[in-house]
């Protein structure tokens, strides 16, 4: 049972079950967001985020998720490492034939996407948790002000456009991601793949546009 956190083919599932996970929360993250944009009242967001931090079940799913975001980030580094160590010698010419274009930057990526999110968490989650945020006071009940916090970021140009472009090396990631999470499961033949290749760019979209489509009407608004 051990080996399979110690084999190369355990480390690649236990990345992918996290990966899949990962990919599930984004989906959830980005409906909770987009209410910021939905609805003019800022406290329907607030409610909804104030439900999401206070409730025993969540916070459960809370610690899960950073359990499965230091997983995936720890199998992918030991992975790439030992892809490195195993040619440490670059090819003169890199053979790309078999490699799809997202697969190639994987690892760039990913480094701007760890960079992106520990600004978020600073800028959001560590405010919110720590009693940094604004607070607002609602039939007796204290909410973090999360939604003007938001909005106010969102104000700011330079500030919309690395959110937008780490969205984008986000989908860039998640494109590859996807696909290479569903094939290390064993979904990888000629009925599987094009549906799971298809998939992909679907969620992909979604997420990309999702996650942009609030800095910009917020920008704009």
């Amino acid at each position: 049972m051990s080996g399979i956190f110690t084999s190369s083919i355990g480390k690649k599932l236990m990345m992918s079950l996290a990966g899949i996970f990962l990919i599930i929360f984004l989906l959830v993250h980005m409906g909770i967001n987009l209410l910021v944009i939905i609805y003019e009242d800022p406290m329907v967001y607030n409610k909804a985020a104030h439900f999401m931090t206070s409730n025993i079940l969540i916070k459960i799913f809370e610690i899960i998720l950073f359990g499965g975001f230091l997983l995936h980030i720890i199998y992918a580094l030991i992975l790439q490492i030992q892809n490195w160590i195993a040619r440490p010698r670059r090819y003169n010419k890199a053979n790309y034939s078999n490699t799809s274009f997202f697969s190639k930057f994987m690892i760039h990526t990913a480094a701007i996407i760890l960079v992106f999110l520990v600004i978020h968490f600073m800028d959001f989650y560590i405010k919110a948790k720590f009693g940094h945020a604004a607070e607002v006071i609602v039939d007796g009940v204290t909410y973090h002000d999360i939604a003007s916090e938001i909005v106010d970021k969102f104000k700011v140009l330079p500030y919309v456009i690395f959110y937008i472009a780490a969205v984008i090396f986000l989908g860039f990631h998640l494109v590859h991601g996807f696909q290479s999470a569903f094939k290390t499961l064993g979904m990888d033949n000629r009925t599987y793949t094009p549906v799971i290749q298809l998939l992909a760019i679907i969620y992909c979209t979604i997420v990309v546009a999702g996650y942009s489509l609030i800095p910009i009407i917020v920008y704009f608004s």
